[in-house]
């Protein structure tokens, strides 16, 4: 992986064999980057995608091989209970033009991952709601 920080914008590349969140939790830590948000494309051979069911408030994952061009990567990194937060979507595509989605747990580069992360100047954490099920944005 490599990035450049342009004022509040960072341009990263992330590299075949490297897992996405990890690498833009890696980015967020070392830049310090407790509100922003990000946008990617690339490719990848494996991922794994979630659903959340919210009359059981559980998410239920889709694990996919092959393949895919990331049609859309995008989310929020912000933070619950101040450490490194980040709530991803990704949309990917096969060969067929089939497209598969939903909640990103695990994305792995199989080409390229261009990478746009906005930052945002202020903080907003986030904090587990009983109700819904999820960690949500918490204003203070």
């Amino acid at each position: 992986m490599e990035y450049r920080k342009f004022e509040n914008t960072i341009i990263a590349r992330i590299d075949k064999g490297e897992e996405i969140i990890e690498k833009v939790k890696e980015i967020s830590l070392k830049e310090q980057i407790t509100l922003a948000s990000v946008q990617a494309l690339g490719a990848v051979d494996e991922f794994t995608v979630g659903v959340f069911k919210t009359k059981e408030k559980e998410y239920l994952a889709n694990h996919f091989q092959g393949s895919f061009e990331i049609v859309s990567l995008t989310g929020t990194i912000n933070t619950l209970n101040n450490e490194f937060y980040c709530h991803l979507h990704m949309s990917a595509g096969n060969e067929k033009g089939e497209v598969f989605g939903g909640h990103l747990n695990k994305a792995v580069v199989s080409a390229t991952c261009e990478m746009v992360i906005t930052i945002i100047p202020g903080r907003v954490d986030r904090c587990f709601n009983e109700e819904i099920g999820l960690n949500l944005f918490q204003f203070q």
